[in-house]
């Protein structure tokens, strides 16, 4: 199965990620879930909340999802095409309006409750809720610390909702898109190496409940990083999804200062860019870092149906 950040293949995982969707399903087999007011591993201002609100019960809209999906069919019409700014909106609105409970999870999980940092590298886990040529409905799931490195979406318009967690997102958009006359070779090591300058976009920290996040195929954070504060749960839609046939693989990079590679050869414009985003930095492509563990499980949530 492809792994939706990275487009490589993975087996069935086990551990607390694992545990955690299995989890899920069995939450989503009841009409009412518990749910604390704030997300595992998210402290509280002003303290003081009594037993009796930490215990309410949260109703979960089970045609959420659903609705979602038949939005989403809608809306993406295949590769070369972008939703336009009505469609953009009402899909946003949707998923702001999403809660855990939709989904079939629950702050009261073990998995977003664990504080401790995990042993190792944590294995970042996802699950499929639908896919299609025109468009993929995944869930992502971050262990406290793990980290999705810098990567790309050739083509793609990508909708983000962090349900639960807290973590940090980077991105950027390329100063030029429609062209490599921004970028320059450096000699700091036995190869070449090719960089091409960027734009900081986002470099911030966010909490759920947030709002849902848009990167489109040249602007909104095209490439983006995410690091898990906390434990995460994150609903990404991407149409169309990636496709190595399509030519819509998954290229990482890593971020280098605009500075040690800054020269007089440098496009005369590039201080006004500066002055405009207020931060510059040298992409460089990389391979899929080897530290990068990531696996699938099976969809536990409410069922859609493509009738």
């Amino acid at each position: 199965m492809k792994v939706v950040a990275g487009g490589v293949e993975v087996a069935d995982p086990a551990g607390a990620a694992a545990a955690a969707v299995v989890a899920g399903e069995r939450a989503a087999k009841r009409r009412r879930v518990a749910a604390e007011p704030a997300p595992a591993g998210v402290r509280r201002n002003g303290g003081g909340v009594g037993r009796r609100e930490r215990r309410r019960r949260v109703q979960a809209d089970a045609a959420a999802v659903q609705r979602l999906f038949q939005a989403c069919r809608d809306v993406f019409r295949g590769a070369g095409t972008v939703p336009k700014p009505d469609e953009v909106h009402m899909l946003r609105a949707m998923l702001d309006r999403m809660k855990p409970e939709d989904v079939g999870l629950s702050p009261d999980l073990k998995f977003f409750r664990n504080r401790d940092a995990a042993q190792g590298t944590p294995t970042i886990t996802h699950t499929t809720i639908y896919k299609c040529p025109n468009f993929s409905m995944v869930i992502l799931f971050l262990p406290r610390n793990a980290v999705i490195p810098l990567h790309n979406h050739p083509g793609m318009t990508v909708f983000s909702k962090l349900l639960l967690g807290s973590m940090h997102i980077k991105s950027y958009d390329w100063v030029d898109p429609d062209s490599d006359s921004s970028s320059v070779s450096s000699s700091s090591s036995s190869d070449d190496e090719q960089l091409r300058l960027a734009k900081l976009v986002v470099d911030d920290d966010f909490t759920a409940p947030c709002d849902t996040s848009v990167l489109y195929p040249t602007t909104g954070g095209n490439m983006h990083r995410f690091t898990a504060i906390t434990p995460c749960a994150i609903i990404d839609i991407l149409g169309p999804p990636y496709s190595i046939e399509e030519d819509r693989d998954c290229t990482y990079y890593t971020d280098i200062p605009y500075t040690l590679h800054s020269t007089a050869d440098n496009p005369s414009d590039l201080n006004n860019i500066e002055q405009d985003h207020g931060c510059l930095a040298w992409l460089k492509e990389i391979d899929m870092p080897r530290e990068l563990k990531m696996c699938s499980v099976h969809y536990g949530g409410p069922p859609i149906s493509d009738k």
